[in-house]
């Protein structure tokens, strides 16, 4: 069955094995090292701000943020810890679309924040 929300790529696990656990498959150059350290900087720089608006979310949307975008987990690990399905996860974070119109969505609901209290979304 052909699902466009997740690609499965057939691998034998005996592949894997070549490689170490420590060595890992991703290869992460200066440039990626860069930009991650300064996304943690600007998180860090923000936080105290991103704990006040988070505390205007849900429950399970605060939890799935807070995982999702503090704690740097994948869309499939917050749906691991939180007992959900991965969709359920990103609509908690993003929500859905209903009748060509976003409905829900902890970023929706951040964005307006934001611009109610006259906080620049790029800051």
């Amino acid at each position: 069955m052909f699902n466009p929300d997740f690609w499965e790529v057939q691998l034998d696990p005996a592949d894997l094995d070549r490689y170490s656990a420590a060595a890992g498959i991703w290869h992460e150059d200066d440039e990626d090292q860069r930009l991650r350290h300064r996304g943690r900087e600007r998180t860090e720089r923000l936080l105290p701000s991103i704990m006040a608006l988070v505390g205007n979310l849900s429950q399970r949307q605060r939890e799935a943020v807070m995982l999702y975008f503090l704690h740097d987990k994948t869309q499939e690990e917050v749906a691991e810890i939180m007992g959900i399905n991965r969709r359920v996860v990103s609509q908690h974070l993003f929500g859905i679309r209903r009748n060509g119109r976003q409905v829900g969505g902890a970023i929706s609901r951040l964005r307006a924040l934001c611009r109610k209290r006259g906080l620049a979304a790029d800051a």
